[in-house]
């Protein structure tokens, strides 16, 4: 279908092009098929190929739609972010409930539970899980962790699949880190140090000592490289990366606690997972520590509340957040709630995380149905250059094109909806908007 016809063509729903799916084959072995509407006129067409059929989905919400099946690979039961990942699976679930309640994506419903698995954050199951669901789905709606997605990208790129990520890695922006195949979203773990220290410096006293505590990797690695930027522009000493690792794997943040409260920084960035962050941070403040932390997107859970760390939490912890919290009244904010209906609010702003994420698949989707053609090529070829709008959850971006350097800055607050008000989103500090963002801040 060419774009000329497309556009001639009614709008509904989401703004995809919504045709009823009949005749063609079956597309789940690979081979190319098509879609065409119903009751006479023009008929128009929709090339397809792996992960979509015109049969309709398990349970559609549209019976007369074919099915996009999307795949979702995730931490679920035993990994350090089971509990984010439960709920950024369900942001994303309720996320393609919704494009499903306005018809679906050209003429199909979209179906995200039938290939979701549970790789419990570990790079080999995570690896398996892909290659098990692989000949089935058009795209991955979710990809949990870094160095897992990055350990996929070769079959990625083989099999012309592309991925929702789960993560802030700066690679995601650069095509050289990941050929187009990661379809980002929000500012990266570099540029929320970047943004949360300007943000300090601003609001506060500017720090004059900054050190990293983070997990290996690019969870930690990232935004130390954007910490240490911060700090040599600034003139602020630059106290090191503190590896550490979840308490499943090293059993306690003794270790790093001790490093903290010797260095005397001004400002500790943190990038672990929120049972570290109340460990860390409620044991660093007993043994004297006065400084500011700053905790990257993923450090922050409601439940933390409920340790005894919550004072130290209040005192002295910020999260930095790529968007607002769940409740904000952004029309995408407004969609998750009435979505959840009267299950609210989630546990966690993982829910957030997730449904946020899926705008730029979405984005994709739409534009490879007005074009004709949602095989895999079809998709991959429209998100160089994508034009992704968030419904005001995030500054509209073009894939490619753009590189989102505000952040959301969060102050605990245990009587918010999930624990932390927010006093600033949308920033961006001097440091970050000056910042070289012409490659990503840690390559491992």
């Amino acid at each position: 279908m060419k774009r000329g016809l497309a556009r001639s063509l009614a709008l509904v729903g989401t703004g995809a092009l919504v045709l009823a799916a009949c005749g063609g084959d079956d597309t789940d072995d690979g081979a190319s098929g098509t879609s065409e509407p119903d009751g006479g006129g023009e008929v128009t067409e929709i090339a397809t190929d792996v992960g979509v059929t015109d049969e309709p989905c398990p349970d559609a919400v549209n019976e007369d739609n074919g099915c996009i099946y999307l795949g979702i690979i995730s931490d679920l039961t035993e990994g350090p972010f089971a509990v984010f990942g439960k709920e950024l699976t369900a942001g994303q679930t309720d996320f393609w409930a919704r494009v499903n309640d306005q018809g679906g994506i050209g003429g199909y419903d979209i179906n995200v539970t039938e290939y979701t698995r549970d790789a419990k954050y570990n790079p080999q199951e995570h690896s398996q899980a892909y290659r098990e669901i692989e000949p089935d789905v058009l795209a991955l709606a979710q990809s949990l962790g870094t160095t897992q997605t990055q350990g996929i990208l070769a079959d990625m790129e083989a099999d012309n699949v592309i991925a929702a990520p789960a993560t802030w890695w700066s690679g995601w922006s650069f095509a050289e880190e990941d050929d187009n195949r990661v379809v980002e979203s929000g500012a990266s773990y570099c540029m929320q140090a970047l943004g949360g220290l300007d943000w300090l410096a601003e609001n506060e006293t500017a720090p004059g000592s900054v050190l990293v505590v983070g997990f290996p990797g690019d969870f930690g690695g990232d935004p130390a490289g954007g910490a240490e930027a911060w700090a040599e522009t600034n003139d602020a000493e630059f106290l090191g990366f503190v590896e550490t690792g979840p308490n499943a794997a090293v059993g306690n943040q003794d270790a790093a606690v001790q490093q903290i409260v010797s260095s005397g920084a001004d400002v500790v960035v943190l990038a672990v997972g929120p049972g570290e962050v109340a460990e860390i941070v409620g044991k660093a403040a007993a043994g004297g520590f006065t400084g500011r932390f700053l905790g990257t997107a993923p450090t922050w859970n409601p439940a933390l509340l409920g340790t005894e760390s919550a004072p130290a939490l209040e005192a002295l912890f910020y999260n930095i957040a790529t968007h607002e919290t769940y409740g904000s009244g952004t029309p995408a904010h407004e969609a998750m709630i009435e979505m959840r209906g009267e299950d609210n609010p989630p546990e966690n702003d993982a829910y957030t995380f997730g449904w946020i994420w899926q705008y730029p698949l979405k984005d994709a989707l739409e534009a490879a149905a007005a074009n004709g053609d949602l095989t895999r090529e079809g998709l991959f070829e429209v998100t160089d250059g994508l034009e992704v709008d968030f419904e005001g959850a995030l500054p509209s971006v073009t894939l490619g094109g753009d590189l989102d350097r505000s952040v959301t800055i969060n102050k605990v607050d245990p009587n918010a909806v999930l624990g932390v008000s927010t006093l600033d989103t949308g920033y961006v500090g001097p440091t970050a908007e000056a910042f070289d963002y012409s490659g990503p801040c840690f390559t491992g």
